[in-house]
C-alpha cells in the first residue's frame, strides 16, 4: 500500500513536469500539494525542478550584488528588518556613501562576474530633491566607472519617479512583495500591499526590468507561500529573489526559528514549478542551508546574490564562484571566458 502511494506521488510530479515542459503551468492547488510533500520525495522533486530550470533558463547562473548606500532609522516598521527605526537593533546607521565608494564596489562586483549591481537605500521612495540629486550623481558615476547593469531598490515608486529613474540610466528595479497579501499585516503596517503592486507596475510601465520576490520563514503558512508565488505569476515578474528569514534580535521576528535546509530546497523547487520561466535568484538566508548550498541550483534556482547583504555578511565570493564552476554551470555573461579557461586547463 505504501509503495502504491509513493508511486502515485512520483507519477503526479512527472505529469506536472511534462505539462510545464510542454508550455503549460502548475495550478495553485497543485502548488499547495507540492510544497507539503514529505522530505522523502525531495530528490525526485528537485530533479524535476532542475529539468525545468535547464529547459527555460539553461545552464547559466545570473550573479548580482548590492550596495547599502544609506542605512538605519528607516521610516517603515517591517517586522523582519534590522534597519527599521521602529526597532532597537545593532544595525549600522549612516547617510549616503560617497559616489566613488559606490563605484569601487560596483567594479569589484563586476570582477566577480556580477551582471547587475543594486543601489539599495532605506526609506519609502524618492521623496526629496536631495534624494533625487544623489541618485543622479550615483548613476552618472556608475555610467562613467563601470559597465555593470544598474539596479536600484528605493521603496515605492510613482509613475513620475519611475520615469525619472529610467531617464537616469537605471535598467532594473527591485521591490519585494515580502509575502502573501493575506499575511502582510503581520509584516508591515506603514505601507500597503497595493503600494507594492503599484510600484511593480510603475517600474514595468517605465520600461524597467522588474525584480520582485519576498522572504520565506516569517511565520506565513505553506498556502501563503503559494499565494505569493501566484501573485508574482499574475504580475509577470521576470526576476524573483527568494530570501529566507535571518532572525535579528530586536525585531518582532527576532526569535523565529530559521527554515531547515530541506524546507528551503522544497520551497525553491515549488517556486520553479510555479514560475518556470522566471529568474529565481537566491539571496539572504541561504547560510541556513549549510553544506547544502550547492543544491539551490539542482532545486531550480538560476541566479544568486553574492557578496554581503544589507546589514549582514554573505558567504565568501570565491567559495560561491567555485561552487558554480564545480557544478559545471556558467556565470551569465562570462560563458566564453570560462570555456576558454577550461580548454586551457585541459591542454
Amino acid at each position: 500500500m505504501a509503495s502504491q502511494l509513493d508511486n502515485s506521488v512520483y507519477t503526479r510530479i512527472d505529469d506536472i513536469t511534462q505539462r510545464i515542459l510542454a508550455g503549460g503551468e502548475m495550478s495553485a492547488d497543485e502548488g499547495r500539494w507540492m510544497i507539503r510533500l514529505d522530505d522523502d520525495y525531495l530528490p525526485w522533486l528537485m530533479a524535476s525542478a532542475d529539468r525545468i530550470r535547464k529547459t527555460f533558463r539553461g545552464n547559466e547562473i545570473e550573479v548580482c550584488a548590492i550596495a547599502n548606500v544609506r542605512s538605519g532609522n528607516c521610516s517603515e516598521n517591517c517586522s523582519f528588518c534590522s534597519q527599521s527605526g521602529h526597532h532597537k537593533t545593532q544595525a549600522p546607521a549612516y547617510d549616503y556613501i560617497p559616489a566613488d565608494e559606490l563605484v569601487a564596489q560596483a567594479k569589484k562586483a563586476r570582477e566577480w562576474g556580477a551582471s547587475d549591481f543594486g543601489v539599495v537605500s532605506k526609506g519609502w521612495g524618492v521623496r526629496s530633491d536631495k534624494e533625487e540629486g544623489k541618485l543622479e550623481e550615483y548613476f552618472a558615476a556608475l555610467d562613467d566607472g563601470s559597465d555593470i547593469g544598474r539596479c536600484a531598490s528605493l521603496g515605492a515608486l510613482t509613475k513620475d519617479s519611475a520615469g525619472k529613474l529610467k531617464a537616469m540610466g537605471m535598467e532594473n528595479y527591485h521591490h519585494n512583495l515580502e509575502c502573501a497579501e493575506s499575511f502582510f499585516d503581520q509584516v508591515c503596517t506603514t505601507h500597503t500591499y497595493q503600494e507594492n503592486i503599484d510600484t511593480i507596475n510603475h517600474a514595468r510601465d517605465a520600461g524597467l526590468r522588474v525584480c520582485a520576490g519576498g522572504i520565506l520563514g516569517m511565520g506565513e503558512s505553506l498556502d501563503q507561500r503559494i499565494e505569493m508565488a501566484e501573485t508574482l505569476r499574475q504580475l509577470q515578474v521576470e526576476s524573483v529573489p527568494l530570501n529566507f528569514l535571518s532572525p535579528v534580535l530586536g525585531t518582532p521576528m527576532g526569535t523565529r526559528t530559521p527554515m531547515s535546509p530541506q524546507e528551503i530546497l522544497r520551497a525553491i523547487a515549488t517556486y520553479r514549478f510555479m514560475l518556470p520561466q522566471a529568474e529565481i535568484r537566491i539571496a539572504g538566508g541561504r547560510q541556513f542551508l549549510g553544506d547544502m548550498q550547492s543544491m539551490i541550483f539542482m532545486a531550480g534556482a538560476s541566479g544568486v546574490m553574492i557578496g554581503d547583504y544589507l546589514t549582514t555578511k554573505g558567504r565568501g565570493v570565491e567559495d560561491d564562484l567555485k561552487m558554480i564552476k564545480d557544478l559545471k554551470l556558467d556565470v551569465r555573461g562570462n560563458t566564453q571566458q570560462r570555456r576558454q579557461q577550461d580548454s586551457t586547463e585541459a591542454a
